[in-house]
């Protein structure tokens, strides 16, 4: 499962960011070459980032690469750290989840209404199905990690790294 989560949440932030990376080169060049910019590549980078920012959540939890405040772990015993990391492993699944129910609910309330982009006429409701399907996926990683074993409780999924 893990490698499978790294390959297809890697490649589609690396594919959505190599978009960005593809338009904005065009987008430019047609402005310096033909004063002629591409109609729309404001809302297509904005759609982009969110898939990238969206797609590497569930890898940020997977890894542990979330911003951490763990000056005082060195200072509590062992088990106490584990806890700690289990409490914020669970909250983190609660609050994903949470936040994948309420977007996934939304996601299919926009597709009923068929709201789209301004300019492209773009259906939204996908997009925040997307969003919410890598929310539901990340608070998935977080419960299993809160079953990964106490004696390498620093390593998410038995792997090298620091506390989430």
């Amino acid at each position: 499962m893990k490698r499978a989560l790294d390959v297809l949440c890697g490649l589609l932030a690396a594919v959505a960011l190599f978009a960005i990376m593809a338009l904005t080169l065009a987008d430019v060049l047609g402005r310096k070459l033909f004063n002629h910019s591409i109609n729309g590549s404001l809302e297509l980078t904005e759609i982009l980032m969110v898939v990238v920012i969206f797609a590497a959540l569930p890898l940020v939890s997977l890894h542990g690469e979330h911003v951490a405040f763990d000056s005082l772990d060195a200072l509590m015993p062992g088990w106490l750290r584990r806890l700690q990391q289990v409490l914020v492993d669970l909250l983190c699944a609660a609050a994903l989840g949470t936040v994948a129910w309420l977007m996934w609910g939304k996601a299919v309330d926009m597709i009923g209404y068929g709201e789209t982009t301004a300019q492209l006429k773009l259906p939204v409701g996908i997009f925040v199905g997307l969003m919410a399907a890598m929310c539901g996926l990340a608070a998935l990683v977080h419960a299993v990690l809160v079953w990964r074993p106490g004696d390498n409780s620093d390593a998410p999924l038995n792997e090298g790294g620091g506390a989430t």
